[in-house]
């Protein structure tokens, strides 16, 4: 009987972390976009994982514990389990990788790994692919900011080409696409959003950037008393909602393909593993450059509404838009 009783203990107990380990797999799986993690990643953590648990033991995870403490809630179920397997999230290796192969890609194109220079006269397969690109991203610039908006095309370029690689990287092996995850796609937003802003800020001042929220360039006199607070309010909120849309729209797409990507392959092996996932990927590929696109077009219409042509003085010439303009008395 006594042996007995110490096999049911020990069942029960055995039980009891199976049930356990399976809710802490069920939380990765939800933090984790229910993705396997990818070699890279796994690597990563192993190398760096261990410090870099502890310092989050005593720095962070103390840190955000205190705060959504107040919210009656603590950092393991907002953010998943602490271990030191996920020191470094995979969409942070990811989002890494995708950095480093933008700037490859465009070294390749330059032919800069090959040795070659850039030529006017005989430009390589590379130079010229990279010029329509380049030719395609200050048309759209031109048309949506205007010629005055070329001063931008470094950081609208960089959205572009990191977006698409980060798209992009999920069709291939031991890679995720770092847009499938919110943290990601939520900080390129607020990315997007405090670039635009601080263009309206330098471009316009403080408060001429605030009057602008206001309608002070579409209302005058007695309208703009009245409609200006209520303009204010509205575009306000409207600004501070656009980070969010701009981080759900990408992730939502991205994300809402890779799942049905895999759903579908796993439906019928081997014939839904090659055929029908062949097919798909031209959508993701589709899927991938429209969301790129959709994601700088805002950003360049944001950047258009609060950055302004350089005005001309009453003798017509043109003064830029960085300097102080002073009234002309006569």
């Amino acid at each position: 009987m006594f042996w007995l009783q110490q096999a049911r203990e020990a069942a029960a107990k055995a039980g009891e972390h199976a049930g356990t380990a399976a809710q802490a797999s069920e939380k990765a799986a939800e933090h984790g976009g229910g993705e396997h993690v990818p070699w890279l990643v796994t690597q990563v953590n192993h190398l760096i994982g261990e410090p870099l648990y502890h310092l989050q033991q005593q720095t962070t995870h103390v840190w955000w514990d205190k705060f959504f403490g107040v919210f009656g809630t603590n950092a393991e179920a907002v953010f998943g389990p602490y271990s030191p397997e996920t020191a470094v999230p995979w969409y942070t290796v990811m989002f890494v990788i995708a950095c480093l192969l933008t700037i490859i890609f465009v070294w390749i194109l330059k032919g800069k790994l090959f040795g070659r220079k850039l030529s006017e006269d005989e430009p390589h397969g590379g130079q010229q692919a990279l010029e329509v690109a380049v030719l395609a991203v200050r048309g759209l610039i031109e048309d949506i900011i205007g010629p005055h908006g070329l001063k931008y095309f470094p950081v609208v370029a960089t959205f572009a080409l990191l977006i698409l690689t980060s798209n992009l990287m999920g069709l291939f092996p031991l890679f995720i696409s770092p847009t499938s995850s919110t943290s990601v796609t939520f900080a390129l937003g607020i990315s997007s959003f405090v670039y635009y802003n601080y263009i309206g800020i330098k471009e316009n001042g403080l408060f001429g950037h605030l009057g602008h929220f206001a309608g002070v360039h579409y209302f005058s006199g007695a309208i703009l008393w009245v409609m200006g607070p209520v303009m204010f309010i509205i575009e306000l909120i409207s600004n501070f909602v656009r980070p969010l849309s701009l981080g759900l729209r990408l992730f939502g797409n991205i994300f809402g393909d890779e799942q049905v990507g895999a759903n579908i392959a796993n439906l019928a092996p081997p014939y839904t593993l090659v055929i029908i996932p062949a097919v798909l990927m031209i959508l993701s590929v589709f899927a991938a450059v429209m969301q790129t696109l959709i994601f700088t077009l805002l950003s360049m219409i944001y950047i258009g509404e609060v950055s302004h042509a350089p005005h001309e003085d009453h003798e017509g010439r043109a003064v830029d838009g960085e300097e102080i303009l002073a009234p002309v008395f006569t």
